[in-house]
């Protein structure tokens, strides 16, 4: 890691594993995912949900076991806080999915609460409301026995707290983190100083002309890279899909076709999970194709949640419906 300053059966399976015998050993995770945890109303033109469960954590956290359990007993750690109002059964369902939740603070108060709506295209979100309850005072503390994991994902964080996560951590491959326009506004110097820690990160297009003032992608991609000496840097595109700069090469992929739009809520997220379980399960320098298989899967990922409100389009996803889609989006790219 950089440093410098349908009724088929979900392949989700369950964890036994309690936080008692957590504390007793030493947990190998392959991925260790610190952001938030929320419960989300969405109105858009498909129709709308209340108090669904939501947040970086969340959406990242389901996407990067279903990639991992079809591939071994890898496992992913997530640091997070909710409030005393978390229910029980959303708590399940993150540890049926197989999550470890040892790092999953309650903390006195109510859960993080968003209020949104989607328009016309959906290709941003209205932002109705707002309610931080205990995420206004979250400082992520890791557990000794999750800071070892093969990649770290710091998801969308303040770059202050994002930057107190990568000191907690010693991940064996890679450091990730995904950022956004209000921390751009109101952190820029700290965003650009821990963008410079960590080997690989994820904007959208949008952001990244913010950081840099230059309209042209392409320029301000290598312009963006240059200054923070990312080795990789991925712009998320929405519905025109995804371009990566890696080590001076560029990577550019459609998203998948859709005219099943719902909710893009948690999107990014979930590509974001999916790459890093899929760059969990390498060694070494991460390598061109290697990330470039690693976007496919992400965008394929993504694309289930965009069809259902929440993450019912994740909880619900079976393996051969998953490979199914990437075999046709394969064959899409003509591969």
């Amino acid at each position: 890691m950089k440093r410098t300053s349908t009724t088929a059966t979900s392949r989700f399976s369950t964890s036994t594993c309690t936080k008692n015998c957590l504390a007793n050993r030493v947990i190998s995770v392959s991925v260790l995912i610190v952001g938030s945890i929320a419960y989300d109303s969405v109105e858009s033109p498909a129709g709308s949900v209340d108090r669904a469960l939501g947040g970086s954590a969340t959406y990242g956290g389901l996407s990067c076991r279903f990639v991992q359990s079809m591939h071994g007993e890898a496992t992913t750690g997530l640091v997070g806080v909710v409030g005393q109002d978390f229910a029980q059964t959303d708590r399940d369902l993150l540890a049926s999915a197989g999550l470890n939740l040892e790092g999953l603070e309650v903390a006195e108060g109510e859960t993080f609460r968003w209020e949104g709506a989607y328009h016309g295209a959906m290709a941003e979100a209205e932002t109705r409301a707002t309610h931080l309850n205990v995420f206004e005072h979250f400082e992520p503390d890791v557990p000794a026995t999750l800071a070892q994991p093969s990649v770290l994902f710091c998801a969308n964080l303040h770059p202050a707290i994002q930057r107190n996560v990568i000191g907690q951590t010693s991940p064996k491959r890679l450091t990730m983190l995904d950022s956004m326009n209000l921390w751009i506004t109101i952190a820029q110097p700290a965003l650009l100083d821990v963008m410079g820690m960590v080997d690989l990160v994820i904007i959208n297009d949008g952001e990244a002309r913010m950081l840099t003032g230059d309209d042209n992608l392409i320029r301000a991609m290598h312009q963006l890279a240059e200054q923070t000496n990312t080795s990789t840097l991925i712009v998320k595109r929405g519905e025109h899909g995804v371009v990566a700069l890696h080590q001076g090469a560029l990577v550019a992929l459609p998203a998948v076709p859709t005219s099943d739009v719902v909710d893009p809520t948690g999107c990014g997220d979930t590509f974001a999970g999916a790459l890093a379980a899929h760059l969990a399960a390498g060694e070494g320098a991460v390598g061109l194709d290697e990330l470039r298989e690693g976007l496919m899967k992400a965008t394929v990922m993504a694309s289930f949640t965009l069809q259902a409100f929440g993450t019912a389009g994740l909880s619900g996803l079976t393996e051969a419906t998953f490979v199914e889609r990437l075999a046709d989006y394969r064959s899409m790219l003509g591969l």
